[in-house]
């Protein structure tokens, strides 16, 4: 992914921040052709050491030639928002605002007890929130066990991680403070998180 300087990011937290608030990203690989899957993720581990795990159905291409080893990148959008050139003292073009990730890593297929593992964090993670939470283990271990045979769980170790965090950085104070203006007065809750972003930055958050 290129990243003009300006945006680049190399905080850990941020980039945890983007994937766990965005988990739903692209699974992409170039084996025999081109194939990428949208799949749930989850990073795990510390920033000295942490990895991406997902899964996705074996009925599905991709897991049918993915090996350990094989390089896949992640994609993750966070946050992002049109910035209109009216709201520039000058005239300029227009662009767009947005934080994301991309990881590229190598394919470690899940053990059965890992892709189980992995089943149980993130219903945890989703279930925990409803009034009625449906966990792995009111679901009976022969159920579970019956619909794992349909998984492919595949853990990514980073190799590179490159993180986005374009806030209009490059405009003047003026232009800066009338963009989070607008954007705030949006109705769209991607426009509003921009504005959001933006003040950390200036406040140095």
């Amino acid at each position: 992914m290129f990243i003009p300087k300006i945006y680049k990011n190399e905080d850990f937290n941020l980039m945890k921040k983007i994937i766990g608030e965005n988990a739903f990203g692209l699974l992409m690989s170039n084996n025999e052709r081109l194939l990428a899957t949208h799949s749930m993720f989850l990073l795990n581990g510390t920033e000295e050491k942490f990895h991406l795990e997902t899964h996705i159905s074996k009925a599905n291409p991709q897991s049918k030639i993915l090996k350990n080893d094989d390089e896949v990148l992640c994609d993750f959008l966070g946050a992002h928002s049109y910035i209109s050139s009216s709201w520039y003292q000058k005239t300029n073009v227009s662009t767009w605002n947005y934080q994301a990730v991309q990881i590229r890593g190598k394919v470690k297929i899940m053990t059965n007890d890992g892709l189980y593992n992995h089943l149980d964090q993130l219903t945890r993670k989703y279930e925990t929130t409803q009034k009625c939470p449906m966990q792995i283990e009111k679901m009976g271990n022969e159920f579970v066990e019956k619909e794992m045979k349909g998984a492919f769980g595949i853990n990514i170790c980073p190799m590179e991680i490159h993180i986005a965090n374009k806030l209009s950085q490059n405009r003047n104070e003026n232009d800066f403070e009338n963009i989070v203006i607008n954007l705030n007065q949006s109705e769209n809750e991607n426009a509003k998180m921009i504005a959001e972003e933006m003040m950390k930055i200036k406040i140095g958050l």
